[in-house]
């Protein structure tokens, strides 16, 4: 699927999901979807937690690395996401649809991690069976090196002013843009992510979103 994110920095163009169609987060299908899905690893099945993997991990990874800016480290927190989500989905009694709590999950992880400057422990590093999760889930991580869909849909020089002036921002503006004109959430979608008020939402978007016009336009005057 592919989806235009907005150009309200002068600079961004399209990028592409890879859902199926009629399994789009927030979909009614997806919703029940994912629904499913949710229940039969209550029930024990990796197999289904396989396939939720499957369908997020691209979009967790890519809020990840926007968040933090460091492909690396998205890539381990991608990781860390989906173990959380594993430990903690027996819990998930459903009052928001499961894309909103897990791109909470990943949100929360990526701030913290930011705000503490460390390295997360990947669950291929062994030690405690999560490695035998990591399998079980069939968890392919992109590549940092190579997958950004925010960047391969752009030249190289735009990828890299935008990505830098998106690290320059306010973390709570950089979220919002992260999950509005990256992720393509609508604004109670990410009133949902967060636990804010819409119009908090609509309030850090334009200021972000002023704050990246400056910054890109300081950038390109020099």
């Amino acid at each position: 699927m592919s989806a235009r994110v907005r150009d309200n920095y002068g600079n961004l163009s399209t990028a592409t999901a890879s859902n199926e169609q009629g399994s789009e987060p927030g979909s009614l299908a997806g919703g029940f979807e994912d629904a499913l899905l949710v229940r039969q690893v209550q029930a024990g099945s990796t197999e289904a937690f396989s396939k939720l993997v499957c369908k997020y991990q691209d979009r967790v990874y890519n809020t990840c690395w926007r968040i933090t800016g460091h492909g690396e480290d998205a890539r381990d927190l991608t990781q860390d996401v989906f173990l959380k989500a594993f430990e903690r989905i027996g819990g998930f009694k459903g009052k928001s649809g499961f894309y909103t709590w897990l791109f909470r999950i990943a949100v929360n992880r990526s701030i913290s991690h930011r705000r503490k400057g460390r390295r997360v422990l990947s669950m291929h590093a062994g030690g405690d069976g999560d490695g035998d999760l990591a399998v079980a889930a069939d968890l392919r991580v992109p590549d940092s090196r190579t997958d950004d869909p925010m960047a391969v849909s752009m030249n190289s020089e735009t990828a890299e002013q935008t990505a830098a002036a998106l690290q320059d921002i306010e973390p709570d503006y950089r979220v919002v843009l992260v999950l509005r004109d990256v992720e393509g959430l609508d604004y109670q979608q990410i009133a949902d992510v967060l636990e804010i008020a819409v119009g908090t939402v609509k309030s850090r978007i334009f200021r972000g979103r002023m704050a990246m016009r400056k910054i890109l336009a300081d950038g390109n005057d020099e």
